[in-house]
């Protein structure tokens, strides 16, 4: 028995498919020479004077996708997508950062040192990420968010992220050398100015406005401190880039970049360098109340709490200067705001912002190097108060603040505690028995005040 001539049977053996695959070669061409165009205009980038706003525009203007460059905490550096401003598509991709795998993704991408795609789950869509590699580093990621109709399809999808994330990581390498040279000539720019160490008036506004500083108007010093914890990190940042294990040396650069990356896109007139284990920002204060631009404590607040998500270990204080304007009062404002810092860290106020003319006579105070001796002043002074108060839940000592307060008004204090002003008169008599005080003298006055000042400082008492 004679077998049957049998082949299978293509789209195009069909009449009704007979212009099949001659479509579908014309869209496979019309791909590739895509493909080969775009390929050549990234390499174009990569010799001229590019940056990345400028690849993922490209990338986003040929793909009609939405394409952004992620940091390692994935914060958007910058994003594109047909027909939306910069802004929209920023937030766009922020929506879709979202997205529970996201992050594993990135990791893998981090360590495997290519592509990968993300396929499109429910109504999330296809997320294709690509390391941007300078050197051994991976600084960043390049993702695209997959339109539905895209032209190239999945392979060559990649193809074009992987590249154009190659072209990235030239730009920015690039962009590290340059930085790195203008980085060293600012830091030595801000130290002069931060340390006082023009040798006049001319050296100090010379360098100020090298750094674009505007002496016409108000600014204010604020000093970024924090600690590491002791021993091997862990769990010290979170995000794909999080550092190992004891790698404190790592972790500290990316509180570094983290500060200044928050600072410069909230407050782009600011100046900002990195000094040990401090961030210090010299930031103008707006010129309308209630205006758009954050105050130098608005913007210490907003980095506080960045901060604390994104390096919950890290013990974080921030300490704001006084008020300057001409360039020489720079170092004053710096030296308040460190003064701040130290005192914050020195009572263990860790997460805490806070002005230096909040301190009030804290400022005095700690200048005890003993903290022992300040606690054995107040107990001198209060300690049988604070053990009766203890004993009997009296609450002298909550109302002798109170009192003081309201300059030594029964009335007024009365109103505040909720209780009968006779009731204020006869706990202030109380207070003078016990302790041996008297509150109509000033010297007395004055005593029980600093050491209710101590207590409160120091927390040993509510």
């Amino acid at each position: 028995m004679a077998v049957p001539n049998w082949s299978p049977v293509l789209p195009g053996d069909h009449p009704d498919h007979a212009e099949a695959p001659a479509r579908h070669l014309d869209r496979e061409n019309a791909a590739l020479r895509e493909l080969v165009t775009v390929y050549r205009y990234l390499s174009g980038l990569a010799l001229q004077d590019a940056d990345l706003a400028g690849v993922v525009r490209l990338i986003s203007d040929r793909t009609s996708a939405t394409v952004a460059v992620l940091t390692q905490l994935m914060d958007v550096l910058t994003a594109a997508a047909p027909g939306v401003s910069a802004e929209k598509a920023t937030a766009d991709v922020r929506e879709h950062l979202i997205h529970p795998r996201l992050g594993q993704v990135l990791r893998a991408s981090r360590l495997s040192q290519r592509a990968l795609r993300l396929p499109k789950v429910g109504g999330m869509p296809a997320v294709i990420v690509a390391p941007v590699m300078v050197g051994d580093e991976v600084p960043s990621y390049l993702i695209t968010i997959d339109p539905a109709d895209n032209l190239f399809g999945e392979d060559m999808s990649l193809l074009v992220t992987e590249h154009a994330a190659t072209i990235c990581g030239v730009i920015l390498g690039r962009e590290r050398v340059v930085a790195a040279a203008a980085r060293r000539v600012r830091d030595d720019l801000v130290e002069g100015l931060l340390l006082g160490r023009g040798r006049d008036n001319a050296d100090v506004g010379r360098w100020a406005a090298h750094l674009g500083y505007d002496p016409a108007r108000d600014h204010r010093v604020v000093a970024i401190a924090f600690e590491l914890p002791a021993g091997p990190v862990y769990n010290g940042a979170v995000g794909p880039g999080a550092p190992h294990p004891g790698d404190g040396a790592a972790l500290r650069q990316r509180i570094w970049e983290s500060i200044e990356h928050f600072v410069t896109t909230r407050a782009p007139d600011a100046i900002v360098s990195a000094r040990e284990s401090e961030v210090v920002v010299v930031t103008t204060t707006p010129e309308a109340p209630n205006g758009p631009a954050m105050d130098a404590r608005q913007l210490a607040a907003s980095c506080l709490a960045r901060l604390a998500e994104l390096f919950p270990t890290a013990k974080v204080v921030i300490g704001i200067g006084g008020t300057c304007r001409d360039p020489g009062e720079i170092a004053r404002s710096y030296a308040q705001a460190q003064r701040t810092t130290q005192t914050l860290q020195r009572l263990g106020r860790s997460g805490t912002v806070s002005a230096f003319s909040d301190l009030g006579i804290l400022r005095l105070l700690l200048q005890v190097p003993d903290l022992a001796e300040l606690r054995s002043f107040a107990a001198d002074v209060l300690g049988k108060l604070s053990m009766h108060e203890h004993e009997h839940k009296s609450e002298y000592l909550t109302t002798l603040a109170c009192y003081f307060r309201e300059n030594n008004s029964p009335q007024r204090a009365s109103r505040i505690l909720h209780v009968h002003p006779n009731t204020v008169a006869y706990r202030v008599k109380r207070i003078e028995e016990i302790t041996g005080l008297r509150l109509d003298n000033y010297s007395d006055r004055l005593i029980a005040q600093v050491a209710l000042e101590i207590l409160d400082s120091l927390g040993d008492e509510p």
